[in-house]
């Protein structure tokens, strides 16, 4: 049972019955044809501004790749920093799918970010450690033996590698979709969305970068639609404690003011893509900043198994 606080606390986030339909958007974004190769005759190569649609209860959300945000931090100028990944040996730790599944997520955000940086090998060694969750999910054939071969083809070039962890990724979502697992998509997505927001939250609070800072007060609403998104699933084991606690980041977010310029979007129907071109400005001071900050490592690290 939702006990009576937390079903108060959920109200704010209106009533959802379901998940309708979840594109999954957990390690990269959408692609375009550009002329890029990717070792296998496929053209395609990522779109790094595309932002995903999905649906959620019949209203339609747009949710940023992982990616936007990880080229948006190489591009402040802040170093590669590998302790910010989740350790590669932890993945025999999972004992559970809901463990297994958000993991997964966390595990494809890392593997954005290292190949945003052109980390190869670390690259390479994470997609095994997604591969072996694929398979304990009984995802099959999305990131298997194949995948990797070709990725390790395609050492050097970015928007290949990246490419190719698209594919991926959109196979594990149309297996999840065919087979009614929503709930195992949502915590996919719900773990790299989590960290990411960890790898933004920890170079702001250092650096200090506006840039970074804006893309953080923008998670303002996705955070919102996340939490719709779990809803359904609260009273199913382990589900609880993480919408609770996103529900309270979600209370230190409304701390964040942001400020709009409007431009008009460039919305691309066929491939259910949309290209934000509206500037937003995000008015937080450094107390809060580092609020949100020290409640999504707390997340994170229960996410992970970092107590």
């Amino acid at each position: 049972m939702i006990k009576t606080n937390t079903f108060n606390k959920l109200l704010r986030f209106g009533s959802v019955a379901a998940v309708a339909s979840m594109l999954m958007v957990g390690c990269v974004s959408d692609v375009k044809k550009d002329g890029e190769g990717d070792g296998s005759g496929n053209t395609e190569a990522v779109d790094s501004s595309a932002t995903k649609l999905m649906s959620i209860g019949g209203s339609m959300f747009s949710i940023p790749s992982p990616v936007q945000t990880a080229m948006l931090i190489e591009k402040s100028g802040a170093d590669y920093q590998k302790a910010y990944l989740n350790d590669a040996k932890k993945v025999t730790t999972y004992a559970t799918n809901f463990q297994k599944a958000l993991n997964l997520g966390v595990y494809g955000a890392d593997v954005g970010y290292v190949t945003i940086y052109d980390q190869s090998q670390d690259a390479l060694k994470y997609l095994g450690v997604i591969n072996k969750l694929s398979d304990e999910l009984g995802i099959t054939g999305a990131f298997d033996e194949n995948t990797i071969k070709r990725f390790e083809s395609n050492f050097g070039v970015r928007d290949s590698m990246l490419n190719l962890v698209t594919v991926a990724y959109r196979n594990a979502d149309a297996f999840l979709k065919d087979n009614d697992r929503l709930n195992v998509g949502a915590l996919v997505l719900a773990g790299g969305w989590i960290e990411t927001l960890y790898f933004s939250t920890q170079i702001a609070v250092k650096d200090g970068n506006k840039d970074v800072i804006n893309r953080i007060g923008e998670q303002k609403y996705t955070l919102n639609n996340i939490v719709k998104m779990l809803t359904p699933y609260y009273n199913q084991p382990e589900y609880d404690g993480l919408v609770d606690d996103l529900i309270e980041l979600a209370y230190d977010f409304d701390a964040i003011d942001i400020r709009y310029t409007y431009e008009k979007p460039e919305v691309d129907i066929a491939n259910k893509t949309t290209k934000i071109n509206s500037k937003t400005e995000v008015v937080i001071t450094k107390e809060h900043l580092e609020a949100i900050a020290g409640k999504v490592e707390m997340i994170r690290n229960k996410i992970v198994g970092q107590q």
